[in-house]
């Protein structure tokens, strides 16, 4: 496990632990007004991807890298499994660590994510985007992130630099296996995005359709970051989610 910034929440009890994942851009910040509530039946655990917040964007950066670290989280918490829950390009590591490691996941949340690109040429056109992005951090540094409550709510130590190296390496996609995935995907799954997410809300139907008994709820009044625009309301159907599992 490399150098990551992360934080423990709650106090580890007989229920699973989630580990929380945020979005590019932002940083784990972005959970602030989640973790209190959340944690009072269990640990929760918030980190910082590489290139964002307190952590380093140092060593190779790859998708390998964060489910390295995302296995190391879990040591961290000292459990088998557990919930793995992530919002955006958090939401589709999530997805991947499910894919690959099914046996550490007790539960899915997805939050305002989706499971990428099956076709080579949107893949291409999404890549291109992050490109052009990665291009913008680098000469405007952060003031090139899209302002937004989660990207609001972060200081990245790495600069723009640092989330260059991200989008890059991180938020590019290679392939197609986490769209692949869903079909065998066996966990308890609770997809929650913001009524007015658009771009996002095509795919959390797709997510609905493709992972057997997923559960979705949009949550009115809500853009991308649901958890922080409406947390009241996020808080609530999570928890209830999490005291059924």
């Amino acid at each position: 496990m490399g150098e990551v910034a992360h934080s423990l929440h709650g106090r580890p009890g007989a229920s699973a632990p989630v580990l929380l994942t945020h979005g590019f851009g932002a940083s784990q910040a972005m959970w602030a007004p989640n973790v209190e509530a959340l944690s009072s039946e269990r640990q929760i655990l918030t980190w910082d991807l590489p290139g964002h917040g307190a952590s380093s964007a140092c060593g190779e950066l790859s998708h390998e890298r964060c489910m390295v670290e995302m296995l190391g989280l879990l040591d961290v918490l000292g459990a088998p499994r557990a919930v793995i829950g992530g919002m955006s390009l958090g939401g589709f590591l999530s997805l991947l660590l499910c894919a690959r490691h099914p046996e550490r996941v007790a539960a899915l949340l997805l939050v305002d994510t989706g499971p990428g690109f099956r076709d080579p040429a949107a893949r291409g056109a999404w890549n291109a985007r992050v490109a052009g992005l990665a291009d913008e951090l680098e000469a405007r540094g952060v003031a090139a992130l899209r302002q937004s409550p989660e990207t609001a709510a972060a200081e990245h130590a790495a600069g723009g630099a640092g989330l260059a190296a991200a989008a890059r390496a991180i938020l590019a996609q290679r392939d197609a296996e986490v769209i692949e995935s869903l079909g065998a995907i066996a966990v308890p799954t609770l997809i929650v995005v913001g009524a007015a997410d658009e771009r996002f809300l095509p795919a959390a139907d797709a997510m609905a359709r493709r992972i057997a008994g997923a559960a979705k709820v949009v949550i009115e009044g809500a853009g991308h970051a649901a958890n922080m625009e409406r947390p009241a309301q996020f808080n609530h159907v999570v928890r209830d989610f999490l005291e059924g599992l």
